[in-house]
């Protein structure tokens, strides 16, 4: 008990001290999760040394944290806002496919790492890019809804690539696997449709009473929360998704305005927990000895995701700025590349070596994510302005 105390009270004093600083320099704590991480794991004070098993319990966090967003977000009236997400991620796909041939070919990667490599272009992090758009104000505003929705997309995206790789070196293929979630996100734009009709949904009047219980509002809350999330997986589908779907469900039930309040310690807690664990898997021994192919990997990932997504805000009618701000967001690989990443690995899609490599890449460039978001944000408020109003307002202040 002692061990587990000792243990607890130094994150708490790490994560505390890295918060100070972060708030000065107005960055995200996410990077004070990361960095705890590291420092707790096991290269470096060694206090923790299974980072399967945190992440287990912090993906708990990935779920509220996906709960959040759907009650928060508004399902856009206009048509166009539903459709330009799935055309903004439609030709990012296309783009990281073509930018991955172009590395694939020059070092001469195997057909099994360009695939890897189009996959970790494909997914950023939801919970990197949220907690920057709500930080901000930006969640609201008519590009946040556009990134948000590029995000949900990617989570739908996320059940047809597992069972590929999950089926890449098997004889036989399990085509219920990809045909089941692909009729599940078909339900779900169903269910996004009917909300847009219906802005508030009603509920009998004895629900009312849980406003006064707050033992009840925790644990139906959760229920709501993780139940939603556990028939999502269970169904094809990433956990995450059935929470989002569950949180925009409640959002527009008036008698659940008190669930924000109620659950919001936990999200706090586990989403902690979830990015302690990303760090906690950085392995600093082998970041220094092939740290030039790391960091280069790192930076490459950085800049051509941020070129590849301005490229398709411009597409989609955004100007200059707006657009070098929305690539900015999305120049992060996110948590479900690692997931991917261990999936391939133990399938045996990629070696050891590159596995490790893409880890390593994966985590820094969520660590530097938010440095490079800010760089980007300080050149582009140097640049004269265009006039916007309040609703078309996109960078932070």
């Amino acid at each position: 008990m002692n061990e587990l105390l000792w243990s607890i009270c130094l994150l708490s004093l790490i994560i505390l001290g890295m918060i100070f600083l972060l708030k000065k320099y107005n960055q995200p704590y996410l990077i004070a999760y990361i960095i705890a991480g590291i420092i707790m794991g096991p290269y470096v004070l060694g206090v923790f040394s299974s980072p399967d098993e945190i992440e287990a319990v912090g993906e708990i966090g990935i779920l509220l944290l996906m709960f959040f967003l759907g009650m928060e977000i508004n399902v856009p009236d206009n048509r166009s806002l539903l459709i330009k997400p799935i055309i903004a991620q439609g030709l990012k796909i296309i783009l990281s496919m073509l930018c991955a041939l172009l590395v694939g070919y020059t070092i001469g990667l195997s057909a099994n790492s360009i695939v890897m490599m189009t996959i970790l272009f494909m997914f950023n992090s939801t919970a990197v890019v949220s907690e920057f758009l709500k930080k901000h104000n930006t969640l609201q505003t008519a590009l946040g809804i556009v990134v948000l929705n590029m995000l949900i997309f990617q989570d739908l995206l996320l059940a047809p690539v597992l069972t590929v790789l999950k089926t890449w070196n098997k004889d036989g293929f399990n085509l219920t696997g990809i045909l089941l979630p692909i009729a599940l996100c078909v339900s779900f734009f169903y269910v996004i449709k009917k909300v847009r009709k219906a802005r508030e949904i009603t509920l009998p009047r004895t629900f009312a009473t849980i406003e006064y219980d707050h033992d009840l509002q925790v644990f139906l809350g959760l229920l709501l929360c993780l139940g939603f999330g556990l028939i999502a997986e269970e169904s094809g589908l990433s956990a995450a998704l059935g929470s989002f779907i569950a949180g925009v469900i409640v959002g527009r039930v008036e008698v659940f305005n008190w669930l924000e309040h109620s659950l919001m310690p936990f999200k706090i807690f586990f989403v902690t927990l979830f990015f302690v664990s990303i760090g906690l898997r950085l392995d600093i021994e082998f970041l220094f000895e092939n740290y030039t192919v790391i960091f280069l990997g790192t930076l490459f990932v950085l800049v051509s995701n941020s070129v590849m997504s301005a490229i398709i805000f411009r597409f989609l009618k955004h100007n200059w700025k707006e657009s070098w701000y929305g690539g900015a967001l999305l120049s992060q690989t996110g948590e479900f590349g690692i997931l991917a990443l261990s999936v391939a690995y133990k399938t045996g899609i990629i070696e050891y070596g590159l596995y490790k490599q893409g880890l390593g890449i994966t985590c820094l460039s969520l660590l530097f994510s938010t440095i490079w978001i800010a760089i980007l944000n300080i050149i582009l408020k140097k640049i004269p302005s265009q006039e916007y109003t309040v609703e078309n307002k996109f960078l932070p202040k």
